[in-house]
């Protein structure tokens, strides 16, 4: 057996347990260390983000938008009138883009004419947005509609609607008591659905204003072919009014100048021997008259001899012609042309 040193023993029970003091109060300072703090003040914690203000007539149009030129904003309305991005997305519409450029020159009457043709299917697209509950959008295109035309008809009823179906979405929402999740997943599919409806919408509307124009345009040709028509018909109304005018004016002058004609009260007879009359006729007893159309020349003589009418029809002609080709008067200054009616009687 090994001898050990009482005074030994004590020195090291007293190590021992000057250890295990050391090591208790580590333990101690260590759940000290651990123990939980008590909070301190902090900071306070922002304020809620507030819902952006709603849109009105003077805020409808972007300050974005409102710094482009005149030049700029008639360049971004047609493209995004081609483009079918009638009235949204906000900022960059043709809708937002022709407010601005009004402002910017207000006499445009192609400006004026394209907000009118846009202004009904800015109001059918506010009706469809209050009815997907679409609050925002809904009154973005009725401030839209306001700045384009305060007075507008539909104006004030789409402000009740959204008012009422407003109020209306929010205590039902109340009621529901949605979960921040299904509300954010509402709000995805509300975005997304806009963007569908809104795309479908603008496009149906690009194509019925597409028509319309058109139309409008085959109306405007047709109106101006037929002016065009009436304008070159009546060009040649005047044109024949003209020369007939000139034809008339030239056969006065020559008229004027050329020496007065004849007429038959101008004809001394020199000889005017009577027709044979025909043996058959003689014999049969057969009396009648022939009217003969004959041309008396500048010497005097017959040129010409026709038969006008006869009773009984060809009886008497040939020998009545032949008489007055016979004929002979004294010369005139110009021809004439008369009638004389020879009678055929067998008794005289």
């Amino acid at each position: 057996m090994t001898f050990v040193n009482p005074q030994d023993r004590r020195s090291r029970r007293l190590s021992v347990v000057s250890q295990l003091s050391v090591a208790l109060a580590l333990c101690c300072a260590l759940a000290a260390c651990n123990k939980e703090e008590p909070a301190q003040p902090t900071a306070a914690a922002p304020a809620a983000t507030q819902a952006a203000p709603a849109v009105t007539a003077e805020t409808a149009v972007s300050a974005k938008v409102s710094a482009l030129t005149a030049d700029q904003l008639r360049e971004a309305a047609r493209k995004a009138y081609a483009e079918n991005r009638l009235y949204a997305p906000a900022e960059d519409n043709a809708v937002e883009y022709y407010l601005a450029l009004r402002d910017k020159a207000p006499g445009d009457a192609a400006v004026s004419s394209a907000l009118t043709d846009l202004l009904p299917m800015t109001v059918i697209a506010t009706e469809q947005s209050v009815n997907r509950e679409d609050f925002a959008e809904a009154q973005r295109l009725a401030a839209l509609l306001e700045r384009a035309d305060a007075q507008h008809p539909a104006l004030a009823r789409l402000k009740a609607s959204i008012a009422a179906q407003q109020d209306a979405s929010t205590k039902r929402a109340a009621q529901q008591q949605l979960t921040a999740e299904e509300e954010a997943k509402k709000k995805v599919e509300l975005e997304k659905k806009r963007v569908e409806d809104q795309k479908k919408q603008q496009e149906d509307a690009a194509r019925q204003l597409a028509a319309q124009q058109a139309a409008t345009k085959q109306a405007d040709d047709k109106a101006a072919a037929d002016k065009a028509a009436a304008d070159k018909a009546a060009a040649d109304q005047r044109a024949a009014d003209a020369r007939a005018a000139e034809q008339r004016a030239a056969a006065a002058r020559q008229a004027a100048a050329a020496p007065a004609s004849a007429d038959a009260s101008d004809l001394r007879p020199l000889s005017m021997p009577p027709p044979r009359y025909p043996p058959e006729a003689l014999r049969a007893g057969t009396s009648g008259e022939v009217q003969v159309e004959f041309t008396v020349g500048t010497d005097g003589s017959v040129t010409a001899a026709r038969v006008v009418r006869s009773n009984p029809a060809r009886i008497f002609d040939r020998e009545a012609v032949n008489a007055v080709r016979k004929w002979r008067f004294q010369p005139i200054d110009s021809p004439v042309t008369t009638r004389r009616t020879i009678g055929f009687n067998p008794q005289s």
